[in-house]
């Protein structure tokens, strides 16, 4: 992999030319004669975007001599085009003027979309004001016409379909604990770490604008993240524009959820601006007696205090009454698989567990000049659950003694973020220059101490399972007179860190070297042991431009992350330490209609967590962890119509180093060393059946190995491979939209679990069989 990078960073070194460029300048109005902001202004085929000022004027700089076709687009505007001429030394003025958009069948939301799929910018909350193609990162982002076309209401479902080799651990219904390149993934909201434990709790779409995948380590980027990535969920935020959408879902197990986006202007000089999503769900499962009720209520509120100053609120509740935790497992003490999908140890008369989510953002936003910005964010979110957790006691002559345990929770994050970035030149180089502060206090209590079996109750046989016939006061009864506070165990994380990145823009910006590094103080508290460490970790990436459509990069980064949580012998975790080598390729098809990017990469992690195999719901710290691979990722617009998202990853990760020496080259737990996706969806764009829609979609995983794989040796550690069919069936009428999606075409049984050595039985999760949705909506 060394040689890789060298030759790389050689090839592209010596490649660079000097080009002569020109500028393009203008303004966008609205119909109405007033400034158009935020709108996105782009150059077809160039790789140059931006975003209009609070007066609605825009610049696109160093763009080569020639014609090009210039967009402006922003939702809930007709979008338009003009082709213009820019000249070598000249600037080329051009402008706008947007009228509303009554269809609206297409939202861009960033900026330079040429495709429903594609986005070609990261969000602001990313702090990068490089286009994608440019960046030397690999950076997936998932938008709203995807959620939408596929139907997904939570994190926790389908959202991991559309980038390659993201993965589910352990699916509750609960939390969204997704794993990528050999690893869990950290948690980002709006560009702020609210990854806990066992939450967050996963984010409803109905407040989600787009969901970034970043892979690898980015601390340069945002808070202190986990070397195999994270993402970014991106909230909506107020556009200016006075709309709305009502969407209503039926479908299988008792699935009824209704959907409110309201969004415009509170104030008629517009610098007053609201949105507001309100969701409301019933939804079971194939199993009898689960279901997960939600409510989720997210208003946002934006002033525009001046042209260059701007405050935004955004607060997010969501409320959760669900089943007993761990109602989607099923047992065996014979083989992972042997019981039906919808198989329950669950009973009609159990108590609900609740959960709480709650979380609020201020943004403060400032232009210093034309060049420079700053940015102010803090941030507090709280996680309240009460409830239990169900989980046996094991076999006794052949059937199961059913039992559970506590499940009360409080977590608390509170992060502040204080950043600057703009440009400068320094004779012919340009200097995109990212420095900033980044604290966060992290505490969790966490009360899963009590357990007790069902009392007075017959075992349970889990091939002929009888329900109905357990009282009420034959389930366990936890003591919870103390505050949580009191009796949970206690993990508590502070770290402060200082970073600054430089991406120097060489000859003629068609090579751009990024350096940057962070050091990171920790405080570490857990127990009455407080340790007290912390790391300069260092960044160096290339990216050079082959053309306008091509980019090649490399990377070398470092992490340093603190872990809260304790381990069963209730001692804190030390932080995880990693460093990430990355090559790639990226290119854009028909300007800019469709992409693709491939990379390949190492990573190397040093104490690294995964699930206790003697000890459910506890984790521990093994030595070393390496992972390589390959991920190649397609989407975006082939033909007129027609969207693609496509995507497989190799992902080679296994155990290097461990006190253990037995554990060394066993595979990484729960990870799939093969994974393949696809999802492409046609809408007829013309004719008598103008806005008719279908889709197909295929979700394949091999080379499995389960939850505790590489801790039995003497045990299977292989899950079987699965392959799934889903489908799509739409219609788009000018404000009225209706959609049809079939999941699990034919029925494929998909599991995954393990084998738990200290109660010698099997455990799994089975997911659905065929099953359906129907939606409808109206814009207004």
């Amino acid at each position: 992999m060394n040689r890789i990078l060298y030759l790389f960073f050689f090839l592209i070194s010596t490649g660079t030319i000097l080009a002569q460029t020109g500028n393009v300048s203008g303004s966008v109005k609205t119909s109405d004669g007033q400034p158009a902001s935020f709108v996105n202004v782009y150059l077809k085929g160039a790789n140059k975007g931006t975003i209009t000022d609070t007066e609605g004027n825009f610049e696109i700089t160093k763009v080569k001599p020639g014609n090009y076709t210039l967009v402006a687009s922003f939702v809930g505007l007709q979008t338009q085009t003009q082709t213009v001429d820019v000249k070598d030394n000249q600037t080329t003025e051009a402008s706008f003027t947007l009228e509303e958009d009554g269809q609206e069948l297409k939202e861009v939301v960033i900026s330079a979309d040429p495709s429903q799929y594609v986005s070609d910018y990261p969000s602001i909350s990313l702090r990068l004001k490089t286009p994608l193609i440019e960046t030397p990162q690999n950076i997936q982002v998932v938008n709203a016409q995807v959620i939408k076309d596929q139907q997904i209401f939570d994190m926790r479902e389908g959202i991991i379909r559309n980038v390659s080799g993201a993965t589910a651990s352990e699916h509750w219904e609960t939390y969204a604990r997704i794993v990528m390149r050999g690893a869990r993934i950290a948690s980002f909201r709006n560009g702020m770490n609210v990854t806990s434990s066992w939450g967050p709790l996963t984010e409803d779409m109905s407040m989600v604008e787009r969901i970034e995948f970043v892979k690898g380590p980015a601390g340069f980027m945002l808070a202190a993240g986990e070397p195999s990535g994270f993402y970014n969920v991106v909230t909506k935020k107020p556009t200016g524009v006075n709309k709305g959408e009502v969407g209503m879902t039926i479908g299988s197990y008792g699935t009824y959820r209704g959907t409110l986006d309201l969004d415009g202007k509170l104030s008629k000089d517009g610098k007053l601006l609201y949105r507001l999503n309100l969701m409301g769900q019933q939804k079971g499962t194939q199993r009898s007696y689960e279901f997960n009720d939600r409510v989720s209520i997210a208003p946002v509120i934006k002033y525009q205090i001046n042209k260059n100053t701007s405050l935004t609120a955004e607060y997010t509740l969501q409320h959760v009454k669900m089943s007993p935790i761990g109602s989607s497992y099923s047992y065996s003490a014979n083989k992972l698989g042997d019981l039906p999908t919808d198989f329950t140890t669950l009973e009609p008369n159990m108590r609900a567990t609740t959960a709480k989510d709650q979380s609020l953002f201020l943004t403060f936003s400032h232009g210093i000049n034309d060049n420079w910005k700053f940015t102010g964010q803090i941030a507090y979110q709280r996680f309240d659950q009460v409830g239990e957790s169900l989980w046996p006691a094991g076999f006794t002559n052949g059937v199961l003694v059913r039992g559970m345990n506590n499940w009360d929770v409080l977590g608390t994050a509170k992060v502040g973020q204080f950043f600057v970035n703009g440009d400068v030149e320094t004779g012919k180089i340009k200097h995109r220059i990212l420095a900033g502060i980044d604290m966060g206090d992290n505490s969790s209590f966490q009360d899963y101490w009590q357990f007790g079996t069902f009392i007075g109750t017959t075992d349970f046989d889990v091939y002929n399972p009888v329900y109905g016939t357990v009282p009420g006061n034959a389930y366990p009864v936890f003591d919870r007179s103390l505050d949580i506070r009191e009796r949970g165990a206690v993990s508590s994380t502070q770290y402060s860190a200082l970073y600054i990145q430089d991406e120097l823009h060489l000859f003629d910006e068609k090579l751009r070297l990024t350096l940057a590094g962070r050091y990171t103080n920790t405080d570490d508290n857990g127990y009455a042991k407080n340790t007290i460490k912390d790391k300069f970790t260092p960044r160096l990436g290339v990216s050079y431009s082959i053309n306008s459509n091509t980019s090649a990069y490399a990377v070398y980064d470092q992490s340093f992350i603190p872990q809260s949580g304790v381990n069963f012998e209730k001692e804190p975790f030390d932080p995880l330490t990693g460093n990430n080598m990355e090559v790639g390729l990226k290119k854009e098809w028909l300007n800019g209609q469709w992409t693709a990017t491939i990379s390949l990469y190492q990573i190397t992690k040093n104490n690294v967590l995964t699930g206790d195999p003697e000890h459910q719901n506890y984790s521990i710290q093994i030595g070393e962890t390496q992972t390589q691979g390959l991920e190649f990722d397609i989407r975006g617009q082939i033909v007129e119509g027609l969207n693609v998202t496509m995507n497989y990853a190799y992902t080679d990760g296994k155990i290097t180093k461990d006190t253990d020496e037995t554990m060394v080259d066993r595979q990484i737990p729960g990870t799939d060393k093969h994974i393949a996706n696809a999802w492409i969806s046609y809408r007829v764009p013309l004719g008598v059946v103008k806005g008719l829609g279908i889709a197909m979609g295929v979700q394949h995983a091999a080379d499995r190995t389960n939850w505790y794989g590489a801790y039995y040796p003497t045990v299977n550690s292989k899950m079987p491979s699965y392959t799934r069919f889903d489908a799509a069936l739409s219609y788009q009428f000018e404000k009225l939209s209706i959609g049809l999606n079939v999941n699990n075409i034919f029925d494929a049984e998909l599991i995954s679990g393990s084998y738990f050595l200290p109660s010698n039985f099997y455990f799994w999760q089975s997911e659905a069989l065929r099953n359906y949705r129907l939606s409808v909506s109206y814009k207004f």
